[in-house]
């Protein structure tokens, strides 16, 4: 289960955030519109309020080594590998392309992101994503932007 920003993070998450945050939330278990991952940034998106392009471009692009990531960016995944570990065991990812949205933030470069369409499961989920975990491939995250 995600849970709701900390305090700090509500007092300063922009509105538009939230408000994706919010709607990705109300949709936790279900099946948006086709059940395909791109689907539910499109209706977060869309149902926020947001100006996007329609296609993949989400908003303004935020490099997460230099930038600060919030719940409510959306991340495009192109041909990632992600590897890990964990105890004894090893866990591989692939996403050729793939669209997630970050719920929350623990740390720089770990983060819950919702999304579906994963792993066989068109449900709205959430995982964890450690960057120090990804093994090759093209991250993009963005920052949604106002009509």
């Amino acid at each position: 289960m995600v849970h709701p920003p900390t305090a700090i993070d509500r007092d300063t998450l922009p509105e538009l955030n939230r408000r994706v945050v919010a709607y990705v939330q109300s949709r936790m278990g279900k099946k948006v519109d086709r059940g395909e991952c791109w689907d539910l940034a499109a209706a977060a998106l869309n149902a926020s309020g947001a100006h996007w392009d329609g296609l993949y471009g989400f908003g303004t692009a935020v490099d997460w080594r230099k930038e600060e990531v919030l719940p409510g960016d959306i991340i495009q995944f192109e041909n990632v590998e992600v590897e890990h570990h964990e105890g004894n065991s090893i866990r591989r990812d692939s996403f050729g392309r793939h669209t997630a949205i970050v719920m929350q933030v623990h740390e720089r470069g770990v983060y819950s992101v919702a999304h579906q369409n994963f792993n066989g499961l068109r449900k709205v989920h959430t995982i964890e994503l450690r960057m120090a975990d990804v093994r090759g491939g093209k991250l993009v995250f963005h920052r949604p932007v106002e009509r």
